[in-house]
């Protein structure tokens, strides 16, 4: 029997949401590229990985694809209710779009977004993240994810784009189900709740932005609204589109930076009694914890003309899925303790978690600082958390992380 057509990414094998790890290992030994019944090529080996997102001649946008089964079942579910502005909702997204419009908007969004502007977010995300663990201290127990990790990314980012404090938990439900579109396998159901939510996201950041204009304040959604490069400015879409992105963006992925990376510490003893001697690693902690458990598993991109990759011939228009877990894991780059983890890895912060090149994620900087106040004050002041009961998986392919993770002090 041919091994590589007997092997292909199976998001339903059992066990594959606890460790998707095990499957990738065997994918980059024995179908490292190939296409999926879902539609996509997948890729698994950090050379392929890293090719592809690093190449400006790929494409991010979605017309630029050959149709897919997922496109199909969109369209099967939703019928007549997709009109054209909703097809246009997130299409002028820096996420979404090829130079040389990706190029004009990520200078005018990073006017704003500056290195400078979430480096000052740092004493903040301290007070966050200490009045969270004043809360629950006297408890002696606390659910991490909604204890710490979710309010302190969902708190700073509000408070950078300027979003009104009592409307928080609804956005966050909002962003939560349109975060799990970005899955290659979805039920109907949720195609129709992210459908909705979409909407109402929609609605709520147009009428935001629209008071922003007329009472400015000082704060990213006011500055984006501005923002302007030798007369260029950001058209309505783009702003309703980009602070959509931000927001979602902003606390999604760090949610789960911060939750697996804690989760590998406690699995992990003797590298959570090196951080507690040394807080001071914490920054070296949250590399390794990107690397090793990456919040975001897969990026797409879509080529524009035939491609080769390990000698398969990948037409144009074809949807290609980038591995970014399996590439961080892969022993051809990171040697034989690839499946280690280590806080103190020197080269840690090669990973691709953060995707490359063009396409790098805007919000690395800000996931950095986040993470590493989160998991360097709870080795400062917490130094006898352990696991108190099983954590729980969310269930996503893409946006790999945990919905509880239950701890005492």
């Amino acid at each position: 029997m041919d091994v590589e057509a007997a092997v292909a990414f199976n998001p339903f094998e059992p066990g594959y949401h606890d460790d998707p790890y095990a499957q990738y290992a065997r994918l980059r030994e024995h179908a490292p590229v190939h296409r999926s019944i879902l539609g996509p090529w997948f890729l698994f080996r950090h050379e392929d990985v890293e090719r592809v997102v690093r190449d400006p001649d790929l494409s991010v946008e979605f017309d630029n694809a050959g149709p897919l089964p997922r496109a199909e079942l969109f369209e099967a579910v939703l019928g007549d209710e997709i009109t054209e502005s909703a097809r246009q909702r997130g299409s002028r997204a820096i996420l979404n779009i090829d130079p040389p419009d990706h190029t004009r908007l990520r200078r005018l969004v990073s006017k704003v977004f500056t290195p400078k502007a979430v480096e000052e977010m740092r004493p903040r995300a301290q007070a966050i993240v200490d009045a969270h663990l004043d809360a629950v201290g006297a408890a002696g127990q606390a659910d991490l994810i909604s204890d710490l990790a979710f309010p302190l990314p969902v708190q700073v980012i509000s408070e950078m784009l300027g979003m009104p404090e009592g409307d928080r938990d609804q956005l966050r439900e909002w962003s939560h189900i349109l975060a799990g579109t970005l899955d290659p396998v979805l039920p109907p159901e949720q195609i129709r709740a992210a459908f909705e939510a979409s909407g109402h996201m929609g609605e709520y950041v147009t009428a935001v932005v629209e008071r922003k204009r007329q009472e400015p304040a000082d704060d990213l959604l006011t500055a984006l609204v501005h923002a302007e490069d030798d007369g260029d400015v950001l058209s309505d879409q783009e702003v309703l589109d980009n602070v959509i992105l931000l927001y979602i963006a902003g606390h999604e992925t760090t949610v789960n930076l911060i939750g697996n990376t804690v989760l590998a510490l406690l699995e992990h003893p003797e590298q959570w009694a090196k951080l507690c001697a040394d807080p001071g690693q914490a920054p070296g902690a949250v590399e390794e914890g990107l690397r090793f458990d990456s919040p975001v598993q897969f990026t797409r991109r879509i080529n524009l003309a035939q491609i080769e990759i390990d000698g398969h011939e990948i037409e144009p228009g074809s949807f290609v899925l980038a591995c970014l877990g399996a590439s961080n894991r892969d022993p051809a780059f990171w040697g034989d303790d690839a499946d280690a983890f280590d806080i103190t890895r020197p080269i840690a912060r090669q990973h691709l978690s953060f995707g490359g090149g063009i396409h790098h994620c805007l919000g690395a900087a800000l996931a950095r600082v986040e993470a590493q106040v989160a998991i360097g004050t709870l080795a400062t002041r917490c130094p006898g958390l352990r696991l108190a009961a099983e954590p729980t998986r969310n269930q996503r392919i893409v946006l790999r992380g945990l919905d509880a993770l239950p701890v005492r002090f």
